[in-house]
């Protein structure tokens, strides 16, 4: 089908004579064949995204439809991958055409004449289902890439072969209702629908990051999603590095969605380098990158979020758990606000398309933690953690305002915090996590039973401590009572001696929920005793000087193999503080 271009402003372009056409169809545009998708239409006209620079276009060149929605191909070849945001690999388009990309071109997202060796797990005769394994490829060290049923297939295995194949040679043979199946290891997605499961379950087990103030006071769990918003410069792509390289899941999708392009490069540049901390591969061995950097098409940049969303899907479906992280969604509201002005639809709040809302929503609802389809059980999550760069900070924008009507994390970070070097910055007292309640039994289980009490004393001291600093600033330290400086001396210690962690050291830029349990019990214990040793009139500067102190600080520099130090400090503190107590200022 052909239609012709009636109208070209900027990324969209308006094409008559497509009465046939449908939604989201993928068309090539001119003689260059620029890719578009059909985002409307009207009669016989249709509205079209072009996903690269428009220039030269004019009226009465040439739409051809492919009939196709724009999909994803999902094969062994993703992992270690960086694409754009339509899902074209950079790294084949800069060996075949050079730094500057032309347009128009044509590529395979997918290496189709590599070889991978398939190695079957289901047998001749076995009764299959969509979901069911079929065998596996060894795609890199740490990564076991499952080749699935695809949908709409079910029957009896004919044939299955072992051996060096590529994506698109048939490896089985299905013996279905209405004939025979062949099929390979490459499937196709479109990105704007979600993939299938069996059950959505309730998400009750902790993604821990090894990020102190993220585990301790606002966890996100694993089928979460999570905001992170904040000012220029507050630090919210350092907190998503900190994410994809520590935190506890198997795969990881970063999308670069309109943020800059150093901030892309950086993750090229530091992943490889990075050894992931379970298997001692590089990082990127499990993470595929999605690329579309600020200087790319803006239209490109809406698209990047549902590829990226679909990637992690298709490996969740093989029992995996999923990280994705959204850098920033902002810059794709941004997107939808340029396209939508275009459209010339009804401006909702500061020029964003009403249905901005249901958008972001649509994508966060495809975060979870299910039952994958398939005959044996197998349970997969997708984690969500989007960035929000809001102007100036201003939470009260629409971008800020929708996400969080809908994630149930947010991490909100504090510029003020950033300019003192705290990081990560996230504000204790605007932040939250309405996972913490549900998760708090598996703490108990699988940690210590008094974690969620340490928690809750956590945040009780530091709300307690923003109170007392007015009174501070009107009339100085001093005036406290001695029970309410120890209040301010442990809300120090939680601060920077727990909270304030070095991303780029060693030891400090990960911490294990025991060894931040043992820390937490410390400051707990200096709390307790502190106060024992005042209702007992002990002077302060007697409590404040005992030399266990000082080791609380350096509590965080301990290494995980000589954790049974922090129970030694834990000892010596609070025999320290009691000897305080009773008036032994010689034994101390």
């Amino acid at each position: 089908m052909q239609g012709r271009i009636v109208k070209v402003a900027g990324p969209l372009i308006v094409a008559e004579n497509m009465k046939d056409a449908r939604m989201f169809d993928v068309v090539r545009v001119g003689e260059l064949g620029l890719i578009g998708e059909i985002i409307e239409l009207r009669g016989d006209r249709a509205s079209i995204e072009v996903y690269e620079e428009t220039a030269g276009l004019g009226v009465g060149d040439i739409v051809v439809s492919t009939n196709q929605p724009l999909s994803v191909e999902l094969a062994p070849g993703l992992i270690s991958g960086i694409f754009d945001g339509i899902q074209r690999p950079l790294d084949k388009l800069v060996e075949k055409y050079g730094n500057r990309i032309s347009r128009g071109i044509t590529i395979d997202n997918i290496d189709k004449t590599k070889k991978w060796e398939f190695i079957p797990t289901a047998k001749v005769g076995d009764v299959i289902e969509t979901g069911d394994e079929l065998g596996y490829v060894e795609e890199t060290a740490v990564v076991r890439h499952a080749i699935l049923v695809p949908q709409g297939v079910s029957g009896r295995v004919k044939s299955i072969n072992h051996g060096q194949y590529n994506v698109l040679e048939t490896i089985c043979v299905v013996e279905t209702k209405d004939g025979d199946r062949d099929v390979c290891m490459l499937q196709k997605w479109p990105v704007r629908r979600a993939r299938k499961y069996k059950e959505k379950l309730s998400p009750d087990k902790p993604m821990v990051t090894g990020q102190r103030v993220i585990d301790t006071l606002f966890p996100i769990s694993k089928g979460g999603c999570a905001a992170v918003p904040g000012p220029f410069g507050s630090g919210k792509t350092v907190v998503q590095h900190q994410l994809a390289k520590w935190a506890d899941a198997e795969i990881i999708v970063y999308v670069g969605c309109g943020e800059r392009g150093n901030e892309m490069t950086d993750v090229l540049n530091e992943f490889p380098a990075l050894k992931d901390p379970k298997s001692g591969e590089p990082l990127m061995k499990r993470t595929v990158l999605i690329a579309n950097t600020s200087d790319m098409p803006v239209a490109a940049r809406e698209a990047s979020i549902y590829t990226g969303i679909t990637i992690a899907e298709y490996f969740r479906d093989m029992g995996y758990s999923v990280a994705i992280m959204a850098d920033s969604t902002s810059r794709w509201a941004e997107a939808l606000r340029e396209v939508s002005g275009r459209l010339e639809e009804m401006p909702g709040d500061e020029g964003y398309p009403a249905y901005l809302s249901s958008r972001l929503a649509e994508f966060y609802e495809r975060a979870g933690i299910v039952k994958c389809l398939g005959s044996k059980e197998r349970i997969g999550s997708v984690t969500a953690i989007g960035a929000v760069s809001p102007p100036g900070g201003d939470l009260s924008e629409p971008v800020a305002q929708a996400t969080l009507r809908i994630v149930k994390v947010f991490w909100g970070l504090s510029a003020s915090l950033a300019y003192k070097r705290h990081f990560p910055a996230i504000d204790w007292l605007v932040s939250y996590s309405l996972y913490a309640d549900k998760m708090a039994d598996w703490y108990r289980e699988n940690v210590a039973e008094d974690y969620p009490d340490l928690r809750l004393f956590a945040m009780s001291v530091l709300q307690e401590e923003a109170s007392l600093e007015e009174i501070v600033r009107l009339v100085g330290m001093d005036s406290l009572s001695y029970r309410d400086r120890i209040t301010m001396e442990t809300a120090k210690m939680i601060r920077e001696d727990y909270l304030h962690q070095n991303a780029f050291h060693e030891i400090d830029t990960f911490t294990t929920l025991l060894k931040q349990y043992k820390m937490l019990k410390i400051i707990n214990a200096f709390y307790t005793h502190a106060n024992q040793a005042i209702d007992n009139f002990a002077e302060l500067d007697e409590v404040l000087t005992v030399p266990a102190i000082e080791k609380i600080g350096r509590a965080k520099y301990c290494e995980e193999k000589d954790i049974e130090t922090l129970d030694q400090i834990l000892t010596d503190l609070i025999a320290q503080l009691k000897q305080v107590a009773r008036g032994d200022k010689e034994d101390v």
